[in-house]
């Protein structure tokens, strides 16, 4: 008995280490799925924006800790689509990027790699997009990094508070659950989702408000502000509510509304 005693303690040092080591190894993973240090930042809806883009980008000035998480609809109606996709690939060296996938990229995507009918995504805008590639009649004027942009977006996104899609969502199902005709095409003004079963607060754009106001229920924030439009492209920090904003031209609104989350 004694001997069993003995070998049980001089095992007890490596059954410590071997626990201690697995509780690191998912804390890790833990912290690098939902605990971002740095702030989570949502950009609504661009639309071929550029010069808005980078005017806010440059007003957040995010560092390497910060996780800026784009709404999706980058390309379509406004002027320069191309420009829109060179920064965020490029915005991909200074923060933690997460590009959501909206209903205009998924157009886009289908004539440009699956090579659709391209009739529907011309009715929407995709002849301002060709326009800012010097379209000819070749497709092949789309380079390659911007066809890995559209085929790496993502159709949701989630922190320990918040979840973030483009469009809709059905509150009963799971994100990796949700129909994408439903993340990326129907309105809130079509169809007003219910709180998530998960209980995350969600951050949409897509429906774009004719004022350029951001829309918030107690469950939801739009924060499509009609930029090509006339209106603001807006980013918010979800944890602490901060908001910047700026038109078209990039002109930062003044005074920037204050939000209570």
């Amino acid at each position: 008995m004694a001997s069993l005693d003995k070998q049980i303690s001089a095992q007890i040092p490596d059954l410590l280490y071997t626990l201690a080591s697995r509780v690191f190894f998912y804390s890790s993973i833990y912290l690098s799925l939902f605990c971002m240090p740095g702030r989570v930042i949502a950009i609504g809806d661009i639309h071929g924006c550029s010069v808005a883009l980078k005017s806010l980008v440059e007003l957040i000035s995010p560092n390497p800790d910060d996780t800026i998480v784009t709404l999706g609809d980058y390309v379509d109606r406004g002027p320069d689509s191309r420009g829109v996709i060179d920064y965020l690939i490029e915005l991909k060296n200074r923060c933690r990027l997460v590009a959501i996938y909206g209903n205009h990229e998924e157009m886009m995507f289908e004539v440009v790699a699956e090579e659709k009918p391209p009739y529907d995504w011309l009715r929407h805008g995709g002849v301002d997009t060709l326009d800012s590639y010097g379209f000819v009649g070749d497709l092949k004027v789309i380079p390659e990094s911007h066809r890995e942009f559209l085929r790496n977006l993502l159709d949701h996104f989630q922190t320990e508070t918040h979840f973030f899609v483009h469009a809709n969502y059905d509150a009963n199902l799971a994100l990796d659950q949700q129909p994408p005709e439903l993340l990326r095409w129907i309105k809130l003004t079509d169809l007003v989702p219910l709180p998530h079963k998960n209980g995350l607060k969600a951050v949409v754009g897509h429906t774009h408000h004719r004022e350029g106001e951001i829309l918030e229920l107690p469950h939801l924030i739009c924060l499509d502000t009609y930029c090509y439009g006339g209106f603001w492209l807006t980013a918010m920090d979800v944890e602490s509510g901060q908001i910047w904003q700026v038109d078209r031209n990039g002109v930062v609104r003044q005074p920037i509304p204050s939000f209570g989350l």
